[in-house]
């Protein structure tokens, strides 16, 4: 079996051709870039784009519609005006080449693909990306959130940092080499909460302290401070669990400074961290063709997106 999976869930229209044993045939992206997200731009861009994404893809592939045996799409969570042309657009392709259509939970996508990668079996998932900051576990045959952000997601936390520096969106990235000029570590927030986290009293202290003291130091302080959060609740969600391997999803975890924080952690505590490419670390269409795999195909009338859907909620 072949999928077609399409993600429009923020910033990124991605398509990804897939074979069911996870083979990837094709994995084509375009991302949005500005200083911020505006929904209406995001929503132009991915409409621009869409028909040459998809084409680039299926050159890639050396396939045709026909080929194809479902259509899978990001249903949510993410950003409504993004959301609806990847849905669109997959409808679309549903109906007049008579494929199942598969609505997708961009989480559960990021996990699956992961852990196909990676050959992982069972693990404890830091999700990390621009809105969505959570430790997963699979648990009685349900994903369980384990601790996740109060306020915003580390992502948002980075790039409005990364903005008021003046980079440009993604920030991540940018401020991940800078992390190593740092000389001395400047005294920020830390805000963890039985199993949660809170970034922006972090965020605010930091944007405070900007034109007042080293940069490098500034920027520093603020992702150690933030990847340490992240990498304590983990550990902690380890040691309930005694699950024996840590699998990170998201574009966040595309960070050098988090990926060997986790690895000091993981190599203490003796657990396997699994860590997929960065390409499907990012938001992309490979991981939501492969994740239609996992899922029932449904009718039209009932693929409406859920910019606020939870994986504990699927």
């Amino acid at each position: 079996m072949i999928a077609l999976g399409i993600e429009s869930t923020a910033h990124t229209f991605g398509v990804g051709i897939v074979k069911k044993n996870g083979k990837i045939l094709a994995n084509v992206k375009e991302t949005y870039k500005s200083m911020g997200l505006v929904p209406r731009e995001l929503f132009d861009h991915h409409c621009k784009k869409a028909a040459l994404i998809i084409k680039e893809a299926f050159i890639k592939a050396n396939l045709k519609f026909e080929d194809i045996d479902l259509i899978s799409f990001s249903q949510g969570p993410g950003i409504g005006n993004a959301l609806i042309v990847g849905a669109t657009i997959a409808r679309l392709i549903s109906l007049k080449y008579n494929i199942p259509l598969v609505p997708v939970n961009h989480c559960l996508a990021h996990i699956l693909i992961g852990k196909k990668l990676t050959n992982c079996k069972d693990p404890i998932v830091i999700y990390a990306s621009g809105a969505n900051t959570q430790i997963i576990g699979y648990e009685n045959k349900r994903y369980r959130i384990y601790g996740e952000t109060l306020d915003i997601g580390i992502g948002n936390l980075l790039d409005m940092f990364g903005r008021a520096l003046g980079i440009k969106f993604p920030a991540g990235p940018e401020l991940s080499k800078i992390y190593y000029k740092a000389k001395n570590y400047i005294d920020l927030p830390y805000t963890v909460k039985g199993m949660d986290f809170a970034f922006s009293g972090l965020y605010t202290a930091a944007i405070n302290k900007i034109n007042r003291v080293n940069k490098e130091d500034l920027i520093f302080s603020l992702l150690h401070n933030a990847f340490a959060m992240l990498t304590e609740v983990a550990e902690r969600a380890l040691s309930h669990s005694e699950k024996k391997e840590l699998l990170v999803a998201g574009g966040v975890c595309c960070s050098k400074p988090l990926q060997e924080m986790l690895a000091e952690m993981c190599k203490e505590r003796k657990i396997r961290l699994c860590i997929p490419p960065n390409d499907v670390l990012v938001d992309n269409g490979t991981m939501i063709a492969y994740a239609g795999f996992f899922s029932k195909p449904v009718p039209i009338e009932k693929s409406k997106i859920k910019p606020k859907q939870r994986i504990d909620e699927i």
